[in-house]
């Protein structure tokens, strides 16, 4: 049985219009090294400063993920990816133009400076623009990319409501941003720009048809 959450440490929140007061109040928990739950497009999400090891450790113990599965992070603008990545490809610029914010993940090299253990060793590193409004506030306010991983223990389902939370999850957390019930069903499409060509790694939300769609059209527009 979930227990119900400490109502100290939940923010209730317009979903279309968080005010600058909660949305700061979160940032700080971020800035500060905690990690809070926070609606992204589909489901709750575990947020915390990407470039903080220690912070990225406590998403990992939290959720019991296993160290080798590398956590995606989320940015309010493209300039934001100079501190995360070597290089960005043409087709990565392609499909950011066309689905950013939204629900694409897209998997660059990884800059070195990143920690180890966000990337798992992969040397790769998602990065996905949020289209949700309390999201993309909040990675604004942090002013540097924060984590998006879904708020669950591993092998179990994403919550679309702050109320299925695992109180195994909910009891570990600094802060939870509620909004109220979220769409759920699937994630963001996770598509791979470090190889010659982009590969679908995920479907979800947008299909992998339109991406290529996308890529294509424009490279076409080129000739």
């Amino acid at each position: 049985m979930i227990k119900k959450q400490s109502s100290s440490k939940i923010l209730r929140a317009d979903p279309l219009h968080p005010t600058h007061e909660l949305i700061n109040e979160a940032a700080l928990v971020i800035k500060n090294g905690g990690v809070i739950a926070f609606p992204t497009q589909h489901l709750y999400g575990l947020g915390a400063d990407a470039f903080n090891a220690d912070a990225v450790n406590r998403v990992f113990e939290i959720k019991r993920r296993p160290y080798d599965k590398p956590l995606l992070v989320l940015i309010d603008n493209s300039y934001d990816l100079t501190r995360l990545v070597q290089q960005v490809p043409y087709a990565a610029t392609l499909i950011m133009e066309r689905f950013w914010p939204g629900a694409v993940t897209i998997i660059f090299k990884a800059k070195h400076i990143l920690p180890t253990i966000l990337t798992a060793g992969t040397e790769r590193i998602g990065v996905r623009m949020p289209v949700h409004p309390v999201a993309l506030a909040l990675t604004v306010a942090v002013q540097g990319p924060i984590t998006a991983t879904s708020a669950n223990i591993t092998g179990n389902s994403g919550c679309s409501m702050v109320s299925d939370m695992d109180s195994l999850i909910t009891d570990k957390l600094d802060l939870i941003i509620d909004v109220g019930a979220l769409k759920g069903g699937t994630g963001s499409t996770v598509v791979d720009v470090t190889g010659d060509s982009p590969k679908i790694l995920r479907q979800g939300a947008v299909s992998g048809k339109d991406i290529f769609a996308a890529v294509s059209q424009n490279r076409r527009n080129l000739r």
